[in-house]
């Protein structure tokens, strides 16, 4: 007998879109066969989803819960914690997140996970992992801890070529710093995952606009601009090309010189993946100007037309492969606290509307596949992160994460509607479908607007980066 079969005439399995039944036992997919394959008297419950699209849950790699922030006056503070962001992640049919456990001088790597172990433990309602988040100097003891890390279930090492702004000291990592760990992640099997930008053209310029008196945050795509993306991810390519089994993965590509370098080193044959950010695909520098343009920011910069449509052409030609969110969840009075470049608040509250905005831009108006839709929304983050096929595939022996869009569903994003804060850089957005269903390891945890999971739910993922995708361009 099984738990659950969800009968559909539009499933995107790993074999392609079409008419399935989907039997689901014990939290996993146990069968996917033709529709009509199970009868009634086979299962607890048969859920009809003829008519909608059925597909693996989202999987987000680049969320920020209870992230540091500052007021105006420098008091720290954190943005939302994961109860709040996992349950909107699943109201918008988003299963797994990836998050960071930011390491702090003074502790080892594993006092580190343990700290951020206990800031989630029994707080998110999804399942979940971490990148080793490495900033400023590492110490000569850090790079053998690193490398138990990786080779313990936490295989992705984040690391930033910039400190973003004037007075955030100590995240910049040095280029000689960033060497050991390209040769740690190497022979450990592990991912080298960046933040690329050239500090010192990001310095420059925050210098030459402030002494020119051009501080409004308008003017952000100036100090984080296209040279700082093109000579920084040069740099990391190049290097790696002198690390023999370094592979990497460029978060929140923003700007066509990020594109144009990835593609060059994935024809070398190098293994470069390319991640950008739906705020990226959907606005440009211009959004800034409009009122509380500040929502719609995050770090590196939104730039040009031109640069969104490379990066648009970058996810239809495999140089970018997934679509993450940055998120960092907090208040519009603390998003539009800060109107300068130098204090403008990063990240933005988007992890809910993710899938039904690159739904419908994708699919609804651009005439992407339903497979490569689910691609840059679940299958290529799982493939690259190495969760593969346990999580993005409606497949046998797969966890049964599924998300149902009804088309039917056509609507325009109001804040109301969603799970998160007081705002959305999504208002008035128009749709084409919205989850009528999100499923976590076969359990029905949103049904039509009803929420249904608990904060014991989410479960921690170790993670082991694939050979084939540190060996080659693979995706």
């Amino acid at each position: 007998m099984f738990d659950l079969v969800i009968r559909s005439d539009c499933a995107v399995t790993p074999e392609g879109a079409g008419a399935f039944d989907i039997a689901i036992a014990g939290g996993k997919i146990v069968a996917v066969a033709a529709a009509g394959t199970f009868k009634d008297d086979t299962t607890r419950r048969l859920i009809d989803a003829r008519g909608k699209v059925v597909m693996p849950g989202g999987i987000d790699p680049h969320v920020h819960c209870s992230w540091t922030l500052a007021y105006p006056d420098g008091k720290p503070f954190l943005s939302d914690p994961p109860s709040i962001v996992s349950r909107a992640a699943l109201y918008g049919g988003t299963t797994t997140l990836i998050d960071f456990a930011r390491w702090q001088h003074g502790e080892t790597i594993q006092q580190t996970i343990e700290r951020r172990d206990a800031e989630w433990a029994r707080q998110c309602y999804c399942d979940y992992s971490y990148h080793v988040m490495l900033k400023g100097d590492l110490p000569p003891e850090l790079f053998d801890q690193l490398d138990e890390a990786i080779r313990g279930g936490y295989p992705t090492i984040k690391m930033f070529t910039t400190n973003s702004r004037p007075g955030r000291q100590g995240f910049m990592v040095d280029f000689g710093d960033i060497w050991e760990v390209y040769r740690t992640a190497a022979h450990a099997g592990g991912l080298c995952v960046l933040h690329g930008e050239d500090n010192d053209i990001v310095m420059h310029m925050y210098d030459k606009l402030i002494r020119e008196g051009r501080v409004g945050f308008e003017n952000m795509a100036e100090v984080h601009n296209a040279l700082s993306e093109d000579l920084s991810f040069r740099r990391l390519i190049n290097l790696a090309e002198h690390v023999p089994g370094a592979a990497l993965y460029f978060m929140h590509v923003s700007a066509e010189t990020g594109v144009r370098a990835i593609r060059e080193a994935r024809a070398r044959g190098l293994p470069v993946y390319g991640e950008t950010l739906h705020p990226y695909l959907m606005y440009t520098e211009q959004d800034y100007k409009r009122p509380n343009g500040q929502i719609y920011h995050t770090y590196p910069s939104l730039k040009t037309k031109a640069d969104q449509s490379a990066l648009w052409k970058g996810t239809a030609d495999g140089v970018i492969h997934t679509i993450g969110t940055d998120e960092i969840c907090c208040s519009l009075a603390v998003k539009v606290q800060g109107a300068r470049i130098d204090n403008t608040t990063g990240g933005n509250a988007g992890v809910e509307a993710r899938i039904a905005v690159m739904y419908t831009e994708m699919v609804g108006r651009r005439g992407y596949t339903l497979e490569k839709f689910v691609d840059l929304t679940s299958s290529n983050a799982s493939k690259i992160m190495g969760l593969y096929p346990r999580k993005g595939a409606i497949a046998a022996g797969s966890d049964a994460d599924i998300t149902i869009l009804d088309r039917s569903r056509k609507l325009t994003i109001t804040k109301e509607m969603l799970h998160e804060t007081d705002y959305s850089p999504w208002e008035g957005h128009e749709v084409h479908a919205w989850p009528a269903m999100t499923m976590l390891r076969g359990k029905v945890v949103v049904e039509n607007g009803r929420f249904l999971g608990e904060p014991t739910d989410g479960q921690y993922l170790y993670r082991k980066i694939p050979d084939e995708i540190r060996a080659r361009p693979l995706l």
